[in-house]
């Protein structure tokens, strides 16, 4: 049967996609025989990208790996997806689908002062680590993509007095468990487009304050950044990797 162009055009935005998912995977080792890995699949299309391509790869011989998707609710955040879409999405793909649901009623002391984005974050998260350890995954898979952790970067050297970000993969330090984030180097409108091509389903209801947040205001700079520099996120990029110690300030020590 002869392909349509849409489905030519389908192929080709799949193929730059899993690209880049392998080149992270491989630059970064994010992959190991025997993992068995948590996705934290929200409903954007960020996590169905990354859902998709996992399900891809768990059906590959070398290396051998196990995948899992966990939609964490939040019962008092006003966002929602339809979870039986979620549902017929994993099984599309043959990845096992868990529903947990949390709240964040009584918080920790150290949170009591944060604001909506980071309580409803830190309480997604918590649930995560405790499906992951329930059911024995070693890895956690995130869908931050290159514009996610190029805003970080700019958010901790603006807010935070610090240069650091996200990282391609990271061990946790209270628990055998390592975070990795197989899009790092897919770009968001990229991933926007393919959504688009794909016809992901979105949310029913989007998170009533991701629009008020220090982190929406930060993807705006990185865009006008763009306006200045084409490549700019390819150059921010590679400036992570090509710290030049030697010309930043160093405090001398008594």
């Amino acid at each position: 049967m002869k392909r349509t162009a849409e489905q030519i055009a389908l192929d080709k935005e799949r193929g730059r996609l899993m690209r880049r998912f392998h080149s992270a995977c491989a630059d970064y080792g994010l992959l190991e025989d025997g993992d068995h890995v948590l996705i934290g699949l929200s409903g954007g299309k960020d996590s169905l990208l990354l859902t998709e391509l996992l399900g891809r790869q768990a059906r590959i011989y070398k290396p051998s790996i196990r995948v899992t998707a966990v939609y964490v609710s939040v019962e008092n955040i006003g966002y929602q997806t339809d979870v039986a879409y979620l549902q017929s999405y994993c099984d599309e793909w043959g990845v096992p689908f868990v529903h947990k649901t949390t709240r964040y009623d009584e918080l920790p002391a150290e949170h009591r002062n944060k604001n909506h984005c980071f309580l409803c974050s830190w309480y997604r998260r918590k649930a995560l680590f405790d499906v992951a350890r329930e059911m024995g995954c070693n890895k956690i898979a995130l869908g931050h993509h290159r514009d996610d952790i190029l805003e970080t970067l700019l958010l901790n050297m603006v807010y935070g007095g610090n240069i650091s970000t996200m990282p391609p993969m990271l061990q946790l330090d209270k628990m055998p468990l390592r975070i990795i984030r197989p899009l790092c180097l897919c770009d968001e409108a990229g991933i926007r487009h393919y959504a688009e091509m794909a016809g992901y389903k979105k949310q029913v209801k989007s998170c009533p304050f991701e629009q008020e947040s220090s982190r929406a205001r930060t993807k705006n700079i990185l865009g006008l950044l763009a306006e200045l520099n084409p490549q700019v996120r390819d150059s921010m990029w590679a400036a992570m990797e090509n710290i030049k110690g030697q010309y930043l300030p160093k405090r001398k020590l008594d």
